[in-house]
């Protein structure tokens, strides 16, 4: 694994905002950043990050299983209590899911060690899936990479497959009398829309008939189930909304009431959530691909080293950093409850950037990865996106 300069392509800013790519700059700074790549070797993906990545949603998968029938868990993680049956109810359903990025430290070197689950709203998809891809080829065709160059990455193709697979099990067509599959995302979050948008368009190629809503343009019928402006009843809805939020809102009574098929299901509502973490090391204690986790009020022994994360934080928000020499990095934010305390592991450093290896499942399969670079060891939502290549 090594990180390679190279020249961006003079007209990358056109390229990008011609295929919708329209968050590529963030603050007037590059987000998109194609001035290097990171070229692994086929054996670091196939044994340092796909076979991990599998092992351990497996392991989450089996946490939720056993998380849904203990009132203890649900309780411990936050999940309030007029929702569990919802939650639990979901993953006695068997419920299908769309997708999740698991956030690895991993530098080629060493087993990947596991930051965290984001498993209900994870962003980065679209430049994972597509744009990167879309550089590969460009690269390759203007001969700035070797023609047997490749990448880890068959997320679209997965996501498509998922979705074939879902409009058959139900049942549903694309004409103007079927339900329409309804993606929805908050208005004014570019980067949010751009994702449900990507979704909603690999969801018409499987054949759905969709539609894309802002999340605050879903209303309650007198039944209490979810309608879009047409006042036509939601069926299936992808909301990039997290579960926390829903759970505390007005929206939340109607969660069991509202007779569409919801994506991410309630129960990732338990994967998204970080006290997941520590779970997950007391079940598999000293696993090489898990970081010492404990909840932030255990008496349990706390390393030399640590970090804190709330339960509920994205985007590297209220992230507090104690290094095992003492130095402090601490990121504001507007998550406060309840946190745990994970060892202290930053990112490996290449040249001056900080690298974090975000692995994508879709549906139950390792599918791609995506790659973070920031100048700090807290990966946040300003930090940079470079693509990746495999090379012999």
């Amino acid at each position: 694994m090594r990180r390679v300069s190279c020249a961006p392509r003079h007209d990358w800013r056109e390229t990008a905002e011609r295929s919708g790519f329209l968050f590529h700059t963030i603050d007037g700074a590059p987000y998109w950043d194609e001035s290097a790549y990171y070229a692994f070797t086929l054996s670091e993906i196939e044994n340092g990050i796909e076979e991990p990545t599998q092992e351990l949603h497996g392991m989450a998968l089996d946490l939720v299983a056993k998380v849904v029938e203990s009132e203890e868990l649900l309780e411990r993680l936050a999940i309030p209590q007029e929702q569990w049956e919802l939650v639990r109810d979901s993953w006695r359903r068997h419920d299908p899911h769309l997708y999740g990025r698991m956030d690895l430290c991993y530098d080629g070197d060493g087993p990947a060690k596991l930051y965290e689950l984001n498993y209900d709203t994870p962003t980065s998809l679209y430049e994972s899936a597509y744009f990167q891809w879309l550089w590969l080829e460009e690269m390759v065709g203007r001969r700035e990479l070797p023609p047997q160059t490749d990448q880890y990455n068959h997320i679209q193709e997965d996501l498509i497959d998922v979705f074939t697979h879902l409009r058959k099990a139900w049942g549903w067509e694309a004409t103007e009398k079927s339900a329409a599959f309804v993606f929805a995302a908050v208005a004014q979050s570019a980067e949010d829309s751009g994702t449900v948008e990507y979704l909603r368009d690999l969801a018409e190629q499987a054949g759905f008939r969709t539609k894309h809503l802002a999340i605050e343009e879903i209303g309650i019928d007198a039944a209490g189930r979810f309608s879009d402006l047409e006042d036509e009843v939601i069926q299936a809805l992808f909301k990039l909304y997290p579960w926390e939020d829903l759970f505390s809102e007005e929206y939340g009574q109607f969660l069991s009431s509202c007779g569409a098929r919801l994506f991410e299901p309630p129960w990732k509502a338990i994967l998204s959530n970080k006290g997941i973490l520590p779970l997950l090391w007391e079940t598999h204690p000293n696993h090489p691909n898990l970081l010492p986790a404990v909840f932030a009020d255990s008496p349990a022994s706390v390393p030399a080293g640590w970090v804190r994360k709330p339960f509920f934080s994205r985007e590297g928000a209220n992230i507090l950093a104690v290094s095992p020499l003492g130095t402090r990095t601490e990121v504001p934010g507007p998550y406060g409850g309840p946190a745990i305390l994970q060892q202290y592991c930053p990112p490996p450093r290449f040249g001056d950037g900080y690298a974090l290896v975000g692995s994508w499942m879709i549906g139950d399969r390792p599918s791609g990865l995506g790659m973070r670079e920031d100048d700090t060891a807290v990966t946040r939502d300003t930090s940079r996106f470079v693509p990746h290549v495999i090379l012999a």
